[in-house]
Formats: structure tokens, C-alpha cells, sequence
């Protein structure tokens, strides 16, 4: 699978610019704070991590 440090660049400031916290994002798709947090640094690169960076960019429609 592609990089997507980008994409998860992305839904930080998006998350940011609109006042999204990572915990209410986190509830929304059913994980953990800090599992979610780690995803979006990066720290996390698993499969399920970048379907889930993959999935919040199209919800969202973040470009």
C-alpha cells in the first residue's frame, strides 16, 4: 500500500481548522483515543490503520 503520510497530514488540519477532536473522531469510528491518535501520527502503519486514514479522507471529503 502507498504512503499516506499525506493523507493523514491532511485530516489533521482538517481536524484542526474545524475544531475536531481526535477523541470525538475516535468515537465516531469505534476506536480508542489513543489508537487513533497513534494512527494519525503515524505511528501506527498497519493495514487496517491506513483503510481506516483512507476511509475518514472520504467521509469527510477532505482534499
Amino acid at each position: 500500500m502507498p504512503e499516506t503520510i499525506s493523507g493523514r497530514e491532511a485530516i489533521r488540519t482538517y481536524i484542526n481548522e474545524k475544531n475536531i477532536s481526535i477523541t470525538s473522531l475516535a468515537t465516531m469510528y469505534g476506536k480508542s483515543r489513543a489508537y487513533l491518535h497513534e494512527v494519525l501520527e503515524g505511528k501506527k502503519k498497519t493495514k487496517a490503520a491506513n483503510e481506516l486514514v483512507l476511509k475518514i479522507i472520504e467521509d469527510f471529503q477532505i482534499r
